[in-house]
């Protein structure tokens, strides 16, 4: 592949250095215009890819490849370990301990509503199929996107209402189901691929061994990370609090891949065990928290996974009939699924329908699941196609864009009879 405007150059790095600064200026900009119309950033970096990846319609065709270059690729994988880190690094296991009863309820149902829609979804409009797929949509719909919701609430100024507290504690318990979830339906693909069959023990092996790995890493990670601190702290020289987080980062991500779990599952059980007290030293002050520490490296390659998973969706698929219907009904299913949340919102002063409001965007957990399916296959075919991809990705964009709308009324009516907000308890 060359370079745009004919131009040559004998360092391969060269293409990458280039297509990294359309990337970059593409997602800030679109990212920019999206926070100005009032919508998450992340929807003007998608829609900035999309733009990009398929200028090739209109003749400009330097664009289209990228999507599929490999060192593209490999940097906006490690942008989606970096971001699953990030969504770890905003919870802390203590908290996911006292989030109480109706936030689990809420999360399980907030996944096996929309997983059950999904699949039927997939067997309704895709019957040619393979059950894959069909269990593979299902999973796409299952994420919730925390960020998201937490950006409405905070400029609500409701992050401390009873609302709030059942949508983010539930919102993280459905991120680790969804996990859970996606490792079993990955080993399930690759065995089919292998031309064997999982029998009903593996599929309890299979969430036995993502449970287990979650727990074993948060149990021994919790006991491990203050020490591990202690040790580097003791190192001279800048960026050690830094790189001792990345190094505990990398080596859960790598050790989820080599027991066939996604990496982005050790990803966010790293973040999810690191907690400030663990590098906390009032002998030796800190600066910066590991948040703002990690934030310009995902300012860097979360985008470029944002803007690759954009130029991925062909709007030619778009004209089809059938990708359009699937879009639609998915997104559908997708908003109602979640509104199953809350039937698990009990109690005095929970306004249900603002919680099942605040469980529907699927955002950067759900692209990650469809990145993940399109590198899938079974003999040789693509699990997720090109215009299953689209429709997918179209999903994403339709609940983002629409939670923060709906959010917003629907809290905005009900405000004034949001009691304030009291600290949880183990037994709530």
């Amino acid at each position: 592949m060359s370079l745009p405007f004919g131009v040559e150059h004998a360092d391969p790095a060269a293409l990458v250095l280039i297509a990294l600064a359309v990337i970059l200026a593409g997602a800030k900009l679109g990212g920019h215009i999206a926070e100005r119309a009032g919508q998450p950033a992340v929807l003007g970096e998608l829609a900035a890819g999309v733009v990009l990846g398929n200028l090739y319609h209109l003749g400009l065709g330097w664009f289209h490849p990228l999507a599929s270059n490999g060192n593209l690729d490999m940097l906006a994988r490690l942008g989606a370990v970096i971001l699953l880190f990030e969504v770890g690094l905003e919870s802390t296991v203590r908290e996911m301990l006292v989030v109480g009863t109706r936030s689990f309820v809420v999360a399980v149902l907030g996944v096996a509503a929309p997983w059950a829609l999904g699949w039927w979804v997939g067997a309704l409009l895709l019957p040619n199929h393979s059950v894959y797929v069909h269990a593979f949509l299902g999973a796409t719909l299952t994420a919730t996107s925390v960020g998201i919701t937490a950006r409405v609430l905070s400029d609500l100024g409701l992050t401390r209402s009873n609302e709030a507290r059942i949508i983010l504690g539930a919102a993280v318990i459905d991120d680790v189901l969804g996990l859970v979830i996606l490792a079993v339906i990955t080993s399930f693909v690759t065995a089919a691929n292998a031309g064997t069959t999982m029998s009903v023990g593996g599929v309890v092996f299979e969430c036995v061994k993502a449970t287990a790995f979650l727990a074993g890493a948060i149990i021994i990670g919790s006991k491990l990370s203050p020490r591990l601190f202690a040790a580097t702290a003791k190192l001279r020289g800048r960026g050690v609090l830094l790189a001792t987080a990345l190094v505990f980062c990398f080596v859960l991500s790598a050790l989820a891949s080599a027991i066939g779990l996604a990496a982005i599952v050790g990803a966010y059980a790293a973040g999810l065990l690191l907690e400030e007290q663990h590098y906390r030293d009032d002998a030796k002050p800190v600066e910066h928290s590991l948040q703002e520490l990690i934030r310009p490296i995902s300012s860097f390659l979360v985008p470029v996974f944002f803007v690759l998973m954009g130029m991925r969706v062909d709007l030619a698929a778009l004209l089809r009939t059938d990708v359009l219907v699937l879009a639609a009904v998915l997104t559908a299913a997708a908003i109602i699924g979640k509104q199953a949340c809350a039937l698990g919102a009990w109690g005095p002063g929970v306004d249900r329908i603002s919680v099942g409001f605040g469980m529907i965007p699927r955002g950067e957990v759900g692209l990650i699941f469809a990145n993940i399916g399109l590198a899938l296959s079974i003999h040789g075919e693509r699990l997720i196609d090109d215009g299953i991809y689209s429709a997918v990705v179209i999903t994403v964009m339709a609940t983002t864009l629409l939670t923060p709308l709906a959010l917003k009324w629907r809290l905005g009516t009900v405000r004034s009879a949001i009691p304030a907000f009291e600290p949880a308890s183990a037994g709530d």
